[in-house]
């Protein structure tokens, strides 16, 4: 039977683990890449993380560093809901049929604001660095921007993906349009919408971290400086400072999916419409004034972004020296390191849970392997990997890759507590742990966690620039030496093929998600 055919009509257990594959010829290749002479660094490294600076001015300048990180991932994010609400809605075909009668301008707005949604942060981050000069403003809009496009398409998918029955009826009982859209669309949107804000506040608080690590302020300023100069005790002190934050906002973030009844983004059955309404309006209003307050402290304003400073003359394009950059090799790096990161990250995460399994000790200290992975930013564990290894495709993949483990191991060890009846069945019937784990609960989650990781290889292709930028290889590298010599025609080229790339990979990874989908209409839920 087709793989393909056969993940549409039946669990495929196995499937999870087929792209641990690459285990195997990176076990093969990675003792070329060993140089050695770093040793001594990793263990100091590692002996500081029982040993962190504890000398108090050193912890209140991180604690400043903290709430700075922490103020621009908040106003970023809530930008970046407001401009995606109004993005999705508009870009809905659903309400442009109910409303005009035709999808057309919805079409096009899709198309648009595709190209914000291809660039990442950190690109528009460092764009935004020669516009605005220092500020943190810029991290606030480089944050907003692409998450405000992504947010615009996950709510104009969900408004397509929705029932209409109630809307038909409510449309036939002569309701005008924006009543009836907003009654029928409106409660059963809500919890998505939740659902995936919350999840986007965790992934704002790790860019405004990224966009910190390359010089735009914020804890990540510090760590990136603590990191060059070997202050081992110092980057750990900021580094634990980040993990309480990071382990608070998971906890509350949980807490109140629960507690609304949001759907978990592996979620194997639709989302019930959300309860607790009073709370929600009241933790909206709560939220005003805290981001009045963030951005009265960060010294953040609209009028800000109208503020650009004087730019140097730009040279007419050298067409030669753009032609002549090695395009293939750059596109096929950035490709290669997309791959190995994504099979590394999707594959590694239901092999590392199968093997501790029988010892649930051991899934504690998995949960702090991935907590880890996904509070360290790409450039810093790829700068930590070089003290080890060469740079180059492997290394920048390992580095995106455990970044990414972090995230995939998380949903997928979630979705296996809240979907326990199988597993618990075949262990009272005597069933050995990892056996049960994988036909009991991988089973019925192989095709969402498979169709998630389809999206997170979308992700990782645009995180590549990220591990490109600290000189590691693909087309990230040639950015920043573009940014360098500030040869404007290469640094447009090289987005142009981001863009194009990342679209491409953006439409694959949809119709995978499509195909893995098709016969699973109870996966849904907020799974980007």
């Amino acid at each position: 039977m087709p793989p393909i055919r056969y993940l549409k009509t039946g669990a495929a257990p196995l499937w999870v683990l087929a792209p641990a594959l690459v285990l195997i010829p990176l076990a093969l290749l990675l003792p070329q890449l060993v140089h050695g002479g770093g040793w001594e660094l990793v263990g100091q490294f590692a002996w500081a993380a029982l040993h962190p600076c504890l000398d108090p001015q050193v912890l209140l300048a991180q604690l400043q560093g903290l709430g700075t990180t922490a103020g621009m991932a908040l106003l970023g994010w809530a930008a970046s809901l407001v401009i995606g609400l109004i993005l999705g809605i508009a870009s809905s075909r659903r309400v442009w049929l109910s409303w005009f009668g035709s999808a057309y301008p919805a079409e096009l707005l899709r198309k648009l604001g595709a190209l914000p949604r291809s660039i990442h942060e950190l690109l528009w981050g460092l764009l935004l660095l020669q516009l605005l000069g220092l500020h943190p403003v810029v991290a606030v809009a480089a944050i907003a921007i692409p998450f405000g496009a992504l947010v615009a398409r996950v709510i104009s998918d969900q408004l397509d993906a929705l029932p209409i029955a109630s809307l038909e009826a409510l449309s036939s009982g002569g309701a005008c349009a924006p009543a009836a859209l907003l009654t029928a669309l409106g409660p059963p949107l809500l919890p998505q919408l939740l659902s995936y804000g919350g999840y986007r506040l965790e992934c704002a608080l790790r860019s405004a971290t990224l966009l910190g690590v390359f010089g735009l302020g914020g804890l990540g300023t510090d760590l990136r400086l603590t990191l060059q100069s070997l202050n081992f005790p110092e980057l750990w002190s900021g580094l634990w400072l980040l993990l309480l934050a990071m382990v608070a906002l998971e906890a509350l973030v949980g807490l109140l999916r629960r507690r609304w009844a949001m759907p978990q983004r592996l979620a194997l059955k639709p989302a019930r419409i959300g309860r607790q309404g009073l709370e929600i309006i009241g933790a909206g209003l709560v939220l005003v004034p805290v981001l009045i307050a963030a951005a009265w402290a960060l010294q953040v304003s609209p009028q800000d972004l109208g503020k650009w400073q004087q730019l140097p003359p730009m040279a007419p394009a050298d067409w030669p020296a753009l032609l002549a950059l090695p395009w293939p090799q750059l596109i096929g790096n950035t490709l290669l390191l997309t791959l190995l990161a994504s099979a590394l990250a999707v594959g590694v995460a239901p092999l590392l849970l199968l093997l501790v399994a029988p010892w649930p000790w051991a899934q504690l200290a998995l949960r702090a392997l991935w907590l880890m992975g996904r509070l360290w930013p790409p450039p810093l564990t790829a700068l930590l990997l070089l003290f080890l290894l060469k740079p180059g495709v492997i290394t920048a993949a390992l580095a995106l890759g455990f970044h990414n483990l972090g995230i995939l191991g998380r949903l997928l060890l979630e979705a296996s507590e809240t979907n326990l009846s199988g597993q618990e069945a075949l262990l009272a019937a005597g069933t050995p742990p990892r056996m049960a784990l994988l036909y009991g609960s991988f089973s019925a989650l192989a095709r969402p966690y498979l169709a998630y990781g389809a999206y997170r290889s979308d992700v990782i292709l645009r995180e590549s620039v990220v591990v490109g930028l600290v000189g590691a290889t693909g087309l990230g590298s040639q950015l920043l030496e573009a940014l360098s010599s500030f040869a404007w025609d290469q640094l447009l080229a090289l987005m142009a093929v981001y863009a194009v790339l990342t679209l491409l990979g953006e439409d694959l990874s949809d119709r995978a998600r499509r195909q893995l989908h098709a016969n699973s209409q109870e996966a849904g839920g907020a799974w980007r």
